[in-house]
């Protein structure tokens, strides 16, 4: 009797062990014990996870504040030079006057509106160009050269051309942040295409797809990684472009307000504009993080 009833309990166990019903259906207890024990898996991980990011904020606030600390303290004590590092107080006073005035508000706007012309504009050319490479790799090694010549020149050197073609105005900053961004932009692009799986677009050539069916199906999609890594670098580099432009020629914009400042030795100042500018950047990559994060959510792993 003992070893038929060992027969049938083996008999109701499923495929890992698991006791399942009378007609071989998983048992509702063990089920419902496994799907508890995966949600119970689950809110640890996420409290693991949210302790790791509070001790990270934590331990970058001690940081700052250490650094200001001690900043501050050095001034006082004339260990620092106020005169030519200025104190975190001083900065405090000039970016509290600018916000109520409304001053920063109007400059960080314009350098925004600038910088976000420029990024759009130069990131659509030079993705465009930059995938358009893979169709030919004739004209590749024809405009390589080109290319890393015109990446190779200082964006501060075409100031006064740019000047020169586009005015003083408002197309001026936009071309030089769009200068700044395109060959970063082309070249993550081109190397986005030049990683793709050689497999992967054998498969579909010999299940008899086009060139355009590749590079729809394949290329893009295994280039907006690098596509989107571009994207973060050119954040910089458009703002970089569209501060230059202000220090060149214009009568308003946080570069306007860097350059006056430093000319008349106002440090704090110049600190207070440099914090509105680490805002605006701040801002565009979070933006493009969030668009990267729906376009790819394959991207957030797990640590």
């Amino acid at each position: 009797m003992t070893g038929r009833s060992e027969i049938a309990e083996a008999e109701r166990a499923g495929p890992g062990g698991s006791v399942t019903g009378a007609r071989g259906d998983p048992d509702p207890a063990r089920t419902e014990a496994a799907l508890a024990a995966g949600a119970a898996q689950g809110r640890k991980r996420r409290a693991a996870e949210r302790r790791r990011t509070a001790f990270v904020v934590l331990t970058q606030f001690v940081l700052v504040a250490g650094l200001l600390v001690l900043w501050e303290y050095g001034v006082r004590a004339h260990y620092i030079s106020g005169f030519l590092f200025g104190s975190p107080s001083a900065v405090w006073h000039f970016l509290v006057k600018g916000i109520e005035d409304g001053s920063t508000f109007r400059d960080m706007y314009i350098t925004s509106e600038e910088t976000a012309l420029g990024f759009l504009l130069g990131n659509a050319i030079g993705a465009a160009i930059g995938l358009a490479l893979w169709y030919s790799p004739f004209f590749e090694r024809v405009l390589t050269p080109f290319i890393l010549a015109l990446g190779s020149i200082p964006i501060i050197a075409l100031a006064p051309l740019v000047i020169v073609w586009a005015g003083t105005g408002l197309a001026s900053k936009v071309l030089m942040s769009t200068l700044s961004v395109v060959v970063v932009a082309l070249l993550a692009a081109f190397d986005g295409t030049r990683s793709t799986d050689p497999l992967e677009m054998n498969l579909l050539y010999s299940m008899g797809a086009t060139k355009w069916q590749v590079f729809r199906l394949v290329v893009v999609p295994s280039s907006l990684t690098h596509i989107f890594s571009g994207l973060k670098l050119a954040v910089g580099f458009a703002l970089i472009g569209a501060i230059i432009g202000e220090f060149i020629s214009s009568s308003v914009g946080l570069g306007h307000a860097i350059f006056i400042a430093g000319n008349l030795y106002n440090i704090p100042k110049v600190f207070s504009s440099l914090l509105a500018t680490i805002v605006i950047a701040l801002a565009f990559v979070q933006i493009v993080g969030r668009i990267e994060r729906v376009l790819m959510p394959w991207r957030r792993v797990a640590r």
